[in-house]
């Protein structure tokens, strides 16, 4: 009697076995032809503007979420003091309140400036990317007062143009 098993596997190598034969018994321009189409598919990968804004924010968003898992754990441990635990959670809640600003400021910049834009807020520094080939001091100069407007406090503010 074949129970279940046996019948998968017999199934399992039937179907291997007619891949196998019929992949043997192809003809041979047909698999060249194959060869050459996979070598003709092939794409060189070139770095774009964004793609360096998209790495940034991937590594940004790496170390956000190491830091809230590390901060995490502090609120989670038992033996943690209850000052530990709170100042643990007022670092994660400012770190979702910089993540919004980020955002915030990277939107504001588009829409006055029409520059894409990475924003890393890290204390009272504010590190801005703006993706463009040209280097203005004067565009420079109006991001930062754009980036500064959504502050009360004065900020340490860099902008770096990547090209």
């Amino acid at each position: 009697m074949i129970n279940k098993q046996n019948l998968w596997f017999l199934t399992l190598f039937s179907l291997i076995l007619v891949l196998s034969i019929y992949y043997l018994t192809m003809p041979d321009e047909v698999l060249q032809t194959i060869k050459t189409e996979n070598k003709e598919t092939k794409e060189t990968v070139e770095i774009k503007d964004s793609d360096v804004l998209a790495a940034l924010r991937v590594e940004a968003d790496e170390e956000t979420l190491n830091e809230m898992n590390t901060l995490q754990e502090v609120l989670l441990n038992e033996s943690a003091t209850v000052e530990e635990k709170n100042d643990a959670y007022e670092a994660l809640k400012e770190l979702n309140q910089n993540k919004g600003k980020e955002e915030e400021i990277e939107k504001s910049i588009l829409e006055n400036h029409k520059l894409k834009s990475f924003v890393k807020i890290k204390g009272d520094q504010v590190q801005v990317v703006i993706s463009n080939k040209k280097h203005d001091e004067v565009l420079a100069n109006s991001i930062i007062r754009t980036v500064q407007k959504g502050f009360e406090t004065r900020m340490y503010i860099t902008v770096k143009f990547q090209s």
